[in-house]
């Protein structure tokens, strides 16, 4: 353990995206370290596994973990699963913006679905979570904001035109929301993570099965990493653990790359 085991002990944090990869691996940390946890995806089908697997971690604790149903593109839907993180948990001192779509696509072809599928979920989700819980963490006299970034737009990434432009807008926003709500001690963050290979990420950045590109793709990713392994989920649970806790209550409107120095690197 890197933290006091009770840390977040009587909090109560909601995490979109959480029923699988990143976002699952926040929600276990988070649930480690004592708080009530609420895991939202858009597929119940990760929901199930996902909160059983964080309430055997919340056990330990004596901590709670939920379930939500939630379409982060639908301004309501997100208003309806902080109404019920807050009606079954108490509270709401934690939000964590993780939910995101991603898939390469040229951009000459990239149609407007495609397109605003992806600004939807990255941004707009990010937006219209962090609008929904504002007034109860102002009320509660304070909170902590922490959203899903990425490294790619650092540098541009060829194909990728609708997700770098989503994410550069989630720390445009980040900037903002840090210092328009400041002085409702709410504090705005975000993560940038590198390379971590969650089923998610290899469906959207792989090549198809059986490539000879396919087969070299972890072997290239590590060799674009100066500290030479890919990233794990853990290694952003530990920061959101951080930002979420005492040590991160003066640190506001940061983007905090977390990716082995890899986006220093030459592609």
């Amino acid at each position: 353990m890197i933290f006091q085991q009770d840390l977040l002990k009587g909090q109560v944090a909601l995490i979109t995206g959480g029923g699988t990869g990143i976002g699952l691996g926040i929600a276990i940390e988070l649930a480690r370290y004592g708080a009530d946890v609420a895991i939202a995806s858009r597929k119940p089908e990760h929901l199930e596994p996902a909160v059983v697997t964080v309430r055997h971690t919340a056990e330990a604790t004596g901590g709670r973990a939920i379930a939500i149903q939630v379409n982060v593109r639908d301004q309501e839907s997100v208003r309806a699963m902080v109404e019920q993180t807050t009606e079954q948990l108490g509270r709401l001192d934690i939000l964590v913006n993780n939910a995101a779509g991603n898939f390469y696509a040229p951009s000459a072809d990239l149609s407007p679905n495609g397109w605003r599928a992806v600004v939807e979920t990255d941004l707009y989700g990010t937006f219209y979570g962090c609008q929904a819980v504002h007034p109860i963490m102002k009320e509660q006299g304070g909170g902590k904001i922490i959203s899903t970034s990425m490294t790619l737009h650092y540098r541009g990434w060829p194909q990728m035109a609708h997700a770098t432009a989503a994410k550069a807008g989630v720390d445009a926003l980040t900037r903002t929301l840090a210092v328009e709500w400041a002085p409702d001690n709410i504090t705005v963050n975000a993560i940038a993570p590198g390379p971590i290979l969650t089923e998610g990420v290899r469906k959207a950045f792989t090549y198809p099965e059986g490539s000879a590109d396919m087969v070299s793709f972890d072997d290239r990713l590590r060799n674009q990493i100066p500290l030479g392994r890919l990233g794990k989920p853990e290694d952003i649970a530990n920061m959101v653990v951080y930002l979420a806790g005492p040590g991160g209550s003066w640190i506001t409107g940061s983007i905090i790359v977390i990716d082995g120095g890899s986006w220093l690197s030459k592609v």
